[in-house]
């Protein structure tokens, strides 16, 4: 194999598996990338391909209780959307968050977010898969119950359920955009014990 070939190689195995953050910051993976830089938290591992059977799988600890906001930007060639050949971006998404706090998290809630610091509507076309075409792609590990709040905004709360501080949560989901972006964001805000 030549060296031309050999270099395609790796750069194409590090998109799709993700392999250390690029020089910017931004981690790599299944055609898109994922950034802390908004702070708050930090990405600890990115991988996958972004398809239901290979998630695109964000490690990232949280340093408080407080929202932290995980940029996503389209960066290459997408995965396939999903078997059901709608259009647009489908983004399998696994999420393991460790709770770097010194807080118990009882609730986790996620928004989406096309343009920073304003509710996703139904116009934009992003959404937690509001049109319900799969099964079975919002959940947690850690929590039992989760409520879907899509007007006006494009939202989960995960309910029922405890994440000590230095414990892990897996969050899975399936981001689908009908009118792709290049860039969009996802809220995260860990909710702790009221007095």
């Amino acid at each position: 194999m030549g060296s031309l070939a050999r270099f395609s190689a790796v750069a194409s195995a590090a998109l799709l598996l993700g392999a250390g953050p690029a020089d910017d910051g931004r981690w790599l993976a299944g055609g898109f990338s994922f950034s802390d830089e908004l702070g708050g938290f930090r990405i600890l591992d990115v991988r996958g391909s972004g398809t239901r059977a290979d998630p695109v799988v964000v490690t990232q600890e949280l340093n408080s209780a407080s929202e932290v906001i995980l940029v996503i930007r389209q960066d290459g060639p997408q995965p396939p959307s999903s078997a059901t050949d709608r259009p647009g971006m489908a983004l399998y998404l696994q999420l393991e968050t460790v709770n770097g706090s010194e807080l118990a998290w009882v609730e986790f809630s996620y928004e989406l977010q096309m343009h920073l610091g304003h509710p996703s509507n139904y116009g934009d076309g992003l959404s937690f898969d509001q049109a319900h075409a799969e099964g079975g792609t919002i959940s947690a590990d850690a929590f039992a119950s989760f409520n879907r709040d899509f007007e006006p905004y494009d939202r989960i709360l995960f309910r029922k359920g405890k994440v000590d501080p230095k414990e892990t949560a897996t969050f899975w989901m399936l981001i689908t955009d009908l009118t792709p972006t290049y860039q969009f964001y996802l809220v995260e805000d860990p909710r702790i014990p009221f007095s």
